[in-house]
């Protein structure tokens, strides 16, 4: 086997055993080829009639402190107050589009340049945050057909991430913050990370080498 340069490296790992909930942070993440073992294993889905999403996933767009919530009784508790009804189903993975999110910290540093505030990653649900290597300038689009060696994974991006409202919410309470998304969406094409896919399964550990893959 044989790398290229490093883009960066491997600072946190992170699985969403719920959908829409709180994380997991890794030390070792395992990956096959539905992504990271046990993320979206589970999602919650409306069971209201009448509800815009009946019968379709409660997330975080439906409500601002889903992503607050560890426990699943506690998120049922939470949807119950404005009159929602949601089910826990598994069976998953249940993904927007593609299994694996990435952000390396200087496209986070560049919004937050842009919006004057810090901003967690984990605003953006990311599995892998990485640390740019010093000379790193590459931007989402520049990643795209690319293949990332992590690990003994190989991982192809597929796409950057375009967002939606749920980064301009707080971690903690959830209160809305709207120049997080206006801004990044104004300055930035709407775009804060990318999206992969697994095209050789293995593990991935914190402070693992980010390369282009040339085997």
């Amino acid at each position: 086997m044989s790398q290229v340069h490093p883009l960066g490296t491997v600072v946190d790992l992170w699985r969403y055993p719920v959908k829409s909930l709180a994380p997991e942070c890794l030390d070792v993440a395992r990956f096959d080829r539905g992504g990271i073992v046990g993320d979206r294993a589970c999602a919650f889905f409306v069971t209201s009639s009448g509800h815009a999403r009946t019968q379709r996933a409660y997330r975080g767009k439906e409500n601002e402190r889903l992503h607050t919530m560890r426990e699943t009784h506690d998120a049922i508790e939470l949807a119950a107050t404005r009159g929602v009804a949601i089910d826990l189903r598994d069976h998953g993975p249940y993904f927007d589009l593609d299994p694996v999110s990435i952000i390396f910290d200087t496209w986070l540093r560049d919004g937050e340049r842009l919006v004057g505030r810090n901003l967690e990653p984990l605003r953006y649900r990311p599995n892998i945050f990485a640390r740019a290597a010093n000379d790193f300038v590459r931007r989402e689009g520049d990643l795209v057909d690319r293949i990332l060696a992590i690990g003994d994974v190989r991982l192809r991006v597929t796409e950057p991430i375009h967002r939606c409202v749920t980064p301009s919410y707080d971690l903690e309470t959830g209160e809305s913050d709207p120049r997080v998304l206006e801004i990044i969406a104004r300055e930035r094409g709407n775009t804060m990370g990318i999206y992969a896919h697994v095209v050789r399964a293995g593990s991935v550990r914190t402070h693992d080498t980010i390369a282009f893959a040339s085997d």
